[in-house]
């Protein structure tokens, strides 16, 4: 008996073969039959597939989902997307370890995710037992209680911490706390951790304002932790640098290579910025992979099939905090940074800055005619949401950045803003696809349970394919399946997930190749403690089965958890560089 038929659907079965009109047929989590399916043959429950396409779950490879699953045990809106398995653990942040002679590294971690990953330090707080020390107690922690599959890295800043405390944070390893911090990944890894990651990132600071602790590493440490990975099977190392936002020095490149050269694994990086407005970017920044490969490492770029909305303010942190010389600025109490906002010289400085080399791929954000004013919060601002600030500067006779100044300080820094892309262009689309054909570039970096209130890059998946089939159609959609689905699970080295074939866990999407797309991202207050977050809803998606188990159904979920923490070995296997 079959638990459940989808009759007379249209196959997309994640290879990049032509899609075919099949039954499929699921029993005990695995997708049991591909073919015909005759009505006489007993089933627990069938609908109708036709006019439908079934796709293998997508499969997000870079996701903050490491608290957000506590609460929202189906990490919504990746779910309601068709997304049935998510890697997390990424840029050197992790809940565990975590000391059990310092409880006060809880705080502090909550502290750091709240700064660093634009998370709610009050769901945070709430929304998680903390009750974990060693990283398989934050493992088993979430084991039966999630309903999507979810793979975690060991972040190095909490092997730091766990290890050096409050040194983690300017100081250096002795050879025995190195060896600590071995023995802790190895203790991880032999938990199920899927690898190592990592940030060298300048616009990575703790919730004290200082660089986060894997910052403070020189060279020979991470090289050290490589290693450790790759005497594990199924293990993978995922790292950020300050040139992964524009472009990579020298030194990052050949870091990225020798780190998976030693390890013997892959490595991932986010994310790759494509812009026809700067050729020499997506060059320079996978020379690294070729670098690699000739070390005898592979280095993969994860980049965005879309272009992701941004809500941003001056108000909080957000990117506009990034450029360099505007931190401290927007870090000052309102008063004192709306004074020093409205100050002409102080203005002029921060738009030589956000327009210099250095500020790299930030330089995009200092276009202040483009955006366009979101919400607003005084009867000053009454009627200019959703207007462009250029057209407000004109009729002022202002300059944009002045204008933009003066509608925020009316609403004391609330006013919420939408910069509007410099890279939509048919050129850069152009590029993209040029791109995404390349062997080591590899489709996601949704960020997807971070920066809540900033981003919503979750529905990637459904706007993507949205796109290749009614819009651009710069891919077909047979190819955009597979880019979603087995290549990140190859990568993975994912066991039986990724494809729809025989004997593989029955990780399904089912959804009208005429509908299918995100809706627009709104503010909701859903969080622990009413806090707010972005959310956007699937249009489209019929259903989502994760293990066989129906999860999703038109958008809403069903109550079921049949997710699975993915163990390194168990159900990963090892992807060699070599």
């Amino acid at each position: 008996m079959f638990d459940h038929v989808i009759a007379g659907v249209t196959v997309v079965d994640g290879t990049g073969g032509p899609a075919f009109v099949a039954d499929v047929g699921t029993r005990g989590g695995r997708i049991a039959r591909i073919g015909t399916i005759g009505a006489d043959e007993e089933s627990r429950s069938r609908e109708d597939g036709t006019g439908l396409m079934l796709a293998p779950g997508f499969v997000d490879p870079h996701t903050h989902y490491d608290a957000q699953l506590f609460w929202d045990p189906y990490a919504t809106p990746s779910l309601n997307h068709g997304v049935t398995t998510v890697a997390a653990g990424n840029c050197g942040f992790t809940l565990a370890p975590l000391n059990p002679d310092r409880p006060e590294d809880a705080d502090y971690t909550r502290r750091m995710m709240s700064k660093v990953e634009g998370m709610s330090l009050v769901a945070l707080e709430e929304g998680a037992p903390w009750n974990w020390h060693g990283f398989g107690e934050y493992l088993d922690a979430l084991e039966g209680r999630i309903a999507v599959n979810a793979g975690f890295m060991v972040g190095h800043c909490a092997l730091r911490r766990y290890v050096m405390g409050a040194d983690a944070v300017g100081g250096q390893p002795s050879d025995e706390q190195l060896d600590q911090m071995l023995g802790l990944l190895h203790a991880a890894m032999d938990a199920g951790a899927w690898g190592f990651s990592t940030t060298q990132s300048s616009t990575h600071t703790d919730g004290d304002g200082q660089p986060v602790a894997s910052r403070h590493a020189r060279p020979a440490e991470l090289l050290a932790l490589a290693r450790a990975v790759g005497e594990h099977e199924g293990t993978q190392i995922e790292a950020i640098t300050a040139g992964c936002l524009d472009q990579f020095s020298d030194a990052e490149i050949d870091l990225f290579a020798e780190l998976s050269a030693v390890a013997g694994r892959p490595l991932n990086w986010n994310v790759l910025t494509v812009d026809a407005a700067v050729p020499e970017r997506v060059p320079r920044q996978l020379y690294a992979s070729e670098r690699a490969r000739k070390a005898g490492g592979r280095v993969v770029a994860l980049t965005m099939p879309i272009l992701t909305p941004m809500n941003m303010s001056f108000g909080t942190f957000c990117a506009l905090n990034l450029i360099p010389g505007w931190g401290p600025i927007l870090a000052l109490p309102v008063p004192e940074r709306i004074a020093r906002l409205r100050d002409p010289e102080v203005r002029a400085e921060m738009l030589r800055r956000a327009d210099s080399k250095e500020a790299g791929v930030f330089r995009r954000l200092a276009r202040f005619g483009r955006y366009v004013i979101g919400d607003t919060y005084s009867d000053a601002n009454r009627g200019l949401s959703g207007r462009v600030v250029e057209d407000i500067a004109a009729e002022r006779g202002q300059d944009p950045f002045a204008c933009l100044v003066e509608i925020c300080a009316a609403d004391r820094l609330r006013t919420v803003l939408w910069p509007m892309p410099t890279d939509n262009d048919p050129a850069s689309w152009a590029l993209r696809a040029e791109t995404w054909r390349h062997e080591d570039v590899l489709l996601g970096g949704s960020d997807a349970g971070a920066h809540l209130d900033r981003m919503c890059g979750a529905p990637y998946t459904t706007r993507f394919l949205g796109d290749c089939l009614r819009g651009r159609r710069l891919v077909g959609v047979e190819q955009a399946v597979k880019m979603l689905t087995d290549d990140p699970a190859q990568l993975f080295g994912l066991r039986e997930r990724g494809r729809i074939e025989a004997g593989f866990h029955a990780d399904l999407v089912l959804f009208d190749p005429e509908r299918i797309d995100a809706g627009q991202a709104t503010l909701v207050h859903d969080l622990p403690g009413d806090s707010p977050r972005l959310d956007a809803r699937a249009l489209g998606v019929r259903a989502v089965w994760v293990n066989g188990v129906e999860a999703i159904r038109d958008d809403t979920v069903s109550g079921a958890v049949p997710g699975r923490v993915l163990r390194s070995g168990r159900d990963t296997r090892t992807v060699s560089t070599r």
